[in-house]
């Protein structure tokens, strides 16, 4: 069974949210599974003030509600204990490259701390699941571990669950490797650039928009030739970490 060969810890991250939308939806659960190169983990769980209504299909979902988290601390009042609890952490989820990396990068720069995730390993279970066998969280579950999920859509339950499904994962694959390098890559759906997946990189290493009228188009190009795409994303109901890395592929060609 190949075993995870960790050079530093890696933190595996499950989210409950107020909703979808990495650019406005906000944290009300976070719960951290810390795997340490020892193979020691610690587990810790926090409930979230998001500050804004949590809209009644997200708590039907997670079974939070308003007057559950009321008394509870801000991100902002957390972001320091997550702050130390991630250092030098590579990260693991069940589409977590898509969601929770994001949305939690999201929550931190909105709070103006620059959370810097650029020399850390993103390993994403439910990519690897679906490479494999196509399937959600709950049959991963009982596909691999040979489990029902009680309690899902609980952030703890489900990063348990992922962090177990990872283990089986390697025990069930040779063709997995251990090592958080090629778990990473074999887990990336494609060369993101940003975190919400607005821009990717193409065959060429360029970055091109993956979305809207110039999907496929490269940003250096489209910024230069339309001035005004980039203030529309800027305007726009995008998050700020893609707002920030459209900035420095402005300024980068501006400055060729």
């Amino acid at each position: 069974m190949p075993k995870l060969k960790l050079n530093r810890p890696i933190a595996f991250i499950d989210l409950e949210t107020t909703g979808v939308n990495i650019a406005s939806d906000r944290i009300v659960e976070i719960s951290i599974l810390k795997l340490m190169p020892d193979d020691s983990t610690v587990t810790e769980t926090y409930r979230v003030n998001p500050t804004i209504p949590i809209p009644a299909d997200s708590s039907a979902i997670h079974g939070i509600f308003d007057k559950d988290v009321k008394d509870c601390p801000t991100f902002k009042d957390l972001a320091p204990k997550l702050l130390k609890t991630l250092d030098q952490c590579d990260f693991a989820g069940y589409n977590s490259n898509k969601f929770d990396i994001p949305l939690l990068v999201e929550e931190f720069l909105r709070v103006e701390v620059d959370f810097d995730i650029e020399n850390r390993k993103l390993i994403d279970v439910q990519n690897i699941f679906h490479k494999m066998e196509q399937r959600t969280l709950s049959a991963a579950y009982k596909f691999y571990c040979n489990k029902d999920l009680t309690g899902a859509h609980g952030a703890e339950a489900d990063v348990t669950a992922t962090y177990e499904v990872l283990k089986a994962q390697l025990e069930k694959y040779d063709s997995l490797e251990g090592n958080v390098a090629f778990l990473q890559k074999f887990s990336s759906a494609n060369e993101s650039v940003d975190l919400a997946g607005r821009i990717v990189r193409d065959k060429k290493g360029v970055e091109v928009f993956n979305f809207g009228k110039h999907k496929g188009k490269p940003v250096a190009e489209i910024f230069k030739s339309e001035p005004s795409y980039y203030n529309w994303m800027m305007d726009g109901d995008f998050p700020l970490s893609t707002k920030r890395v459209i900035t420095k592929l402005r300024l980068k060609a501006f400055n060729k």
